[in-house]
């Protein structure tokens, strides 16, 4: 799939996973470590934050924004992933006060390739929002065409909202 970042074309992994399929299983890496697999995260819906570089503006934005709708809202799990390191992801956290998000890390690439949404001229992430239900189906896909671009909240938070009911 291509997208535009800063006015060039990049390329995804292959065809990323759509609505209605279901999400393969991947490990990524949390603030300690240790690896944390989509499995364990499906005891409730799960939404799913992608952030190609946590470190710039619009990535912190996004992951500001669905922490803040999200907190509070015990009934879903939510993670926000990138390539970043985990020492990067517990810095920006650090430095903007967040405590109680989960941040994740691709650095192995796991969740971007499997997702197909891994730019490997990059090293990044395509900016994306995903909602899994507890079957591990992808209820809600959003990848975002125009990278410097932010997400829809509100289709998605509506989408969650649906799910939740």
């Amino acid at each position: 799939m291509d997208l535009d970042f800063k006015g060039d074309t990049i390329t995804t992994y292959g065809d990323p996973l759509t609505v209605g399929e279901q999400f393969p299983d991947f490990a990524v890496l949390n603030k300690d470590n240790n690896e944390v697999k989509l499995s364990s995260m499906l005891d409730k819906p799960l939404l799913i934050s992608v952030v190609p570089d946590i470190n710039t503006r619009v990535c912190s934005i996004q992951t500001k924004h669905f922490n803040q709708e999200v907190d509070g809202h015990s009934e879903i799990n939510f993670v926000t992933i990138s390539t970043n390191t985990p020492e990067e992801q517990a810095q920006w956290c650090a430095a903007e006060g967040v405590k109680n998000m989960q941040m994740l890390s691709d650095i192995d690439h796991d969740f971007g390739k499997k997702s197909k949404i891994w730019i490997r001229d990059r090293n990044i992430l395509a900016r994306s929002v995903w909602v899994v239900d507890t079957n591990g189906e992808i209820i809600y896909s959003e990848i975002v065409p125009v990278q410097s671009d932010e997400p829809s909240y509100d289709r998605v938070l509506g989408q969650l909202n649906e799910l939740i009911k």
